[in-house]
């Protein structure tokens, strides 16, 4: 007679990876990540951007592009002509979070993905873009596909990345690392028509510079920094997490944009509580969410 069919004993127990998956979607849900990214092409000869460089190492640290992400809107918010195409043909305050997906999609295809998918992303955006037209609040005609408003974007979105990372990031970049994301990303700024586009570092910080005297904050964009800073995700941790972000990418710009921007700073505050509380965060964030790692080549 066999021995009769004995059920093994459940003990109960912690599911690490279970609780890591489920925490990993909700802070992607959290960002508007509300899709899978997309695969990663490790073909030299098929991607849009080098697949060992820079700019897939900063791109690949959710952490850090959430800290830059926000240093970045606030910046653009600082051009009123930009200002005004977004206040007068986004929507952005009824729908933020897929208007942050979509922006994910655009970096994540004209970062990780094939040069067919990066140009029909550009073409699709283009496309866009071509009826974002108006006056603004001075009386001056606007163009979202002006080669001079597409600098200013990029020059905001690539310097405050880079210097999310730099300050937030995991991976220490040496001087020659950072005028390379700077030329990497130089590309897609040609591609989407964008005036002069830096290839270092310090062409991209003299290029900021340039654009002081056309800049200030309207009325549309003083609207938007309170949406943005104020926060627009739902629940307790959620809300504090977004403030605390919002700390950090404003501790990144540089002195003249907080004026205008009408942020209080105490340096002293931000050295002391704010970078350490950020370093945590993002720690956190990226036990959940890890980061890409820098590619090796296919061979």
């Amino acid at each position: 007679m066999s021995a009769p069919h004995v059920e093994p004993i459940r003990r109960p127990g912690l599911d690490f990876e279970g609780a890591r998956g489920k925490l990993n979607r909700r802070i992607r849900d959290a960002v508007g990540l509300t899709q899978d990214p997309p695969p990663m092409c490790m073909d030299p000869a098929a991607a849009y951007t080098p697949v060992d460089g820079v700019a897939r190492l900063v791109h690949g640290d959710l952490a850090t592009m959430i800290v830059g992400g926000l240093g970045s809107l606030f910046l653009q918010m600082l051009h009123p002509h930009a200002m005004a195409g977004v206040a007068q043909h986004s929507r952005y305050q009824n729908d933020p979070l897929g208007r942050l997906l979509q922006t994910a999609n655009f970096i994540g295809h004209t970062t990780y993905g094939t040069s067919t998918q990066a140009y029909l992303d550009i073409e699709r955006v283009l496309s866009v873009h071509e009826g974002v037209r108006g006056v603004a609040d001075d009386g001056v005609a606007y163009y979202a596909n002006d080669p001079h408003l597409l600098a200013w974007v990029h020059a905001c979105e690539i310097s405050m990345f880079l210097d999310a990372y730099r300050r937030y990031g995991r991976v220490r970049l040496s001087p020659r690392e950072l005028d390379q994301y700077v030329a990497e990303m130089a590309k897609l700024a040609r591609d989407m028509g964008a005036e002069n586009p830096p290839g270092t570092l310090a062409e991209l910080r003299g290029q900021i510079d340039a654009f002081r005297p056309e800049l200030r904050l309207s009325a549309d964009g003083e609207e938007a920094r309170r949406f943005v800073a104020d926060g627009f995700v739902q629940g307790r941790l959620q809300r504090w997490a977004h403030r605390l972000f919002v700390r950090c990418a404003v501790g990144l710009m540089p002195d003249w944009a907080r004026r205008q921007l009408g942020f209080r700073h105490s340096a002293l505050v931000h050295r002391l509580v704010v970078v350490p509380a950020g370093h945590v965060a993002c720690a956190l964030v990226r036990a959940f969410v890890p980061p890409t790692s820098r590619a090796t080549p296919a061979t």
